[in-house]
């Protein structure tokens, strides 16, 4: 498990595979596990994904005040130097899409393609989507991880999502299981309240190869936001997968076929 000390935090990454290297970054609550779980080996590309602040295997957690879209780009880009990469393709999935948007608007001539998946951010802090998250973070502060759990499985905005989402609401109930959950509870709170970029029209500097998949059956992720970016990034194509909630395997193989497919063109 390799390790990578910057800003005086322990920064642990995965670094697998052989051929055009290609950073993925993890969701809200994730590390890097959930990057690495889509691809089968042998693995046909160089996956590299870091494990953010606040997430994972790294720590401590550090200023929380540098809990934001920038800084964690910014690790990325320590990330680069320290491997001596000079351009990666980079994507990520929910916050991690938000993370390799804000890394190809910040340090362009690091960028090869971009991958967005599901992405749960646009341009405005505290997207409703994600109203959730804080209240998380505030019940785990509250009430600690096990009491917390169970206020929130009683929650409307826990039950209302249930019968129609199932696996969103585990994904989200996750967030009390996850490491070191009472410790990094601040990233539930100022990752939401924070957005990749502030103006829409920067979106169009992209000049970059640029996918965008999405789904319409996830609240926290709408379809809406992957149709917006596509739309804007010039030359950015949209497609559409399979919903965790008719068939996780199946979603998790239209990513790995579209990630395969758009490196392989590159």
């Amino acid at each position: 498990m390799p390790f990578m000390t910057a800003d005086s935090i322990s920064f642990h990454y995965v670094d697998v595979g052989q051929g055009i290297p290609f950073v993925f970054q993890h969701g809200l609550g994730g590390d890097v596990q959930q990057t690495q779980d889509i691809f089968v080996p042998p693995i046909p590309f160089r996956l590299i994904s870091l494990d953010c602040r606040g997430h994972g295997k790294t720590k401590p957690l550090g200023d929380p005040s540098r809990l934001g879209f920038s800084q964690f780009a910014d690790d990325v880009l320590a990330l680069l130097d320290h491997l001596r990469l000079e351009q990666v393709v980079i994507g990520g999935i929910s916050m991690g899409a938000g993370v390799a948007l804000n890394f190809a608007l910040r340090h362009p001539q690091r960028v090869r393609g971009l991958i967005l998946v599901r992405p749960a951010w646009l341009h405005e802090p505290a997207p409703p989507n994600l109203a959730v998250y804080p209240r998380i973070a505030d019940l785990i502060r509250r009430e600690g991880l096990e009491q917390g759990r169970d206020t929130f499985a009683r929650s409307a905005a826990y039950l209302d999502v249930l019968p129609e989402f199932p696996q969103t609401a585990a994904s989200i109930l996750k967030q009390f299981a996850r490491p070191q959950a009472d410790a990094f509870a601040a990233v539930l709170e100022r990752l939401p309240a924070d957005a990749p970029n502030r103006h829409p029209a920067e979106w169009a500097q992209i000049r970059v190869p640029t996918q965008v998949l999405a789904h319409d059956r996830d609240p926290v992720h709408p379809l809406a936001y992957g149709a917006t970016l596509a739309q804007a990034i010039p030359g950015a194509s949209l497609t559409r997968i399979t919903p965790k909630e008719v068939d996780a395997q199946q979603h998790n193989h239209d990513i790995r076929h579209a990630v395969e497919r758009f490196l392989g063109a590159l």
